[in-house]
């Protein structure tokens, strides 16, 4: 996981980790409800990254660990999620997608391995070369 059930307590307060993973009414933070969530968040994030990244990134980049918990949280709040957590879903999946495009780098330890060869072209005639604009 990118995350921990710390992390969301930290970034959202223990309060609304609470509330929203408290099933049974205990009056405490559910873990293994958070848990799944962050799993799922996680799992979510690596259809992302797979495009660039080996799998699993271990050193966890701050940035996945941001994601991951606007991803938990806005999958704790189905079926209705608040507006706020909505945005910030939709954010972290933008992030995604320029992480997946290249816009965005994560911080690695080490570089990701390359997953094909490198471009090339083919040498097809020129188009416009010396004998071509003879006479111009």
């Amino acid at each position: 996981m990118y995350a921990s059930v710390a992390d969301l307590v930290e970034r959202f307060g223990e309060d609304e980790i609470v509330e929203l993973t408290d099933l049974e009414h205990a009056g405490a933070i559910d873990t293994a409800v958070a848990e799944r969530a962050l799993e799922d968040a996680s799992v979510e994030i690596d259809g992302f990254l797979a495009a660039r990244y080996r799998l699993p990134v271990t050193d966890t980049p701050r940035l996945l660990s941001l994601l991951c918990t606007d991803i938990a949280r806005y999958r704790l709040q189905q079926p209705v999620a608040t507006e706020q957590g909505r945005q910030r879903y939709e954010d972290a999946i933008a992030r995604l997608k320029a992480v997946a495009r290249g816009e965005i780098n994560l911080p690695l330890a080490s570089p990701p391995p390359a997953n094909a060869a490198p471009a090339t072209t083919g040498g097809g005639r020129r188009v416009f070369d010396d004998d071509a604009l003879r006479g111009y």
